[in-house]
């Protein structure tokens, strides 16, 4: 204590903003965006602040080619506010968790089950595990269920999906995500190759430069989808 959400509220001189950290993994932006759309909606908020920030290579294991070499340290943000045009902007979050697949990817020391210690030091349990096998096995169901979820709740198929901005995980992921909403490749904005999986910072620099590409365009119709450990997983429509 205290949140790193106190801190950045203190370094913007936010005074009247309420903050708090929360916990997702890689799905925190698109939790954190749910949550945020809510407050808007309700008006309890008019305007929020999404930071997704990680420092993932203090949490890797270097001598683990499996897991070391596939993250990267960034931090991306998106500012929330009320839509004049009740047409655009968010137009629905859809939120899912697995508790029961939470060995697939974690870091086991450091909290009240595993305190800090010479013994969890030693064993390395402060460090990132996970099996690549089974997380894609259940991303490449869990995210296509949830982007069908987010547009069929909206009326919308996947033919009417103009861009799908996807939290970069790992390609193959994205690839047979594509392939199963038989969406072309092209529509999905990828940087993976640039900057690895920046968990929750993915989502927010994936949107940010895919519009300042001139990718994004009044009126398209944007998918969104994060997954990560937990597992906690999500999606979004979008009319941008």
């Amino acid at each position: 204590m205290p949140s790193c959400a106190v801190m950045v509220q203190a370094k913007l001189g936010a005074k009247k903003a309420f903050a708090f950290d929360l916990s997702a993994a890689c799905a925190g932006s698109i939790y954190a965006m749910s949550i945020a759309d809510q407050y808007i909606q309700t008006g309890k908020a008019k305007r929020a602040l999404v930071v997704g920030a990680e420092l993932l290579s203090r949490v890797v294991d270097w001598t683990d080619r499996n897991t070391c070499v596939l993250f990267g340290d960034a931090s991306g943000a998106m500012v929330l506010g009320p839509s004049e045009d009740p047409q655009r902007g968010i137009l629905g979050t859809y939120l899912h968790s697995d508790g029961d697949a939470a060995g697939i990817l974690t870091i086991k020391g450091g909290g009240s089950q595993y305190p800090p210690s010479p013994e969890m030091l030693e064993k390395k349990l402060d460090k990132v595990q996970m099996s690549g096998r089974e997380i894609y096995k259940y991303a490449v169901r869990a995210l296509p269920e949830a982007v069908l979820e987010a547009l069929g709740k909206h009326g919308f198929t996947t033919d009417q999906v103009t861009h799908l901005i996807a939290h970069q995980a790992n390609m193959r992921i994205i690839e047979s995500v594509c392939e199963r909403l038989k969406l072309p490749l092209e529509k999905c904005w990828t940087n993976i190759q640039r900057y690895g999986n920046t968990s929750s910072a993915s989502l927010p620099i994936t949107l940010d430069e895919a519009n300042r590409a001139g990718r994004l365009r009044p009126g398209d119709i944007i998918a969104m989808m994060a997954i990560g450990a937990g597992m906690a997983w999500g999606s979004a429509v979008v009319r941008w």
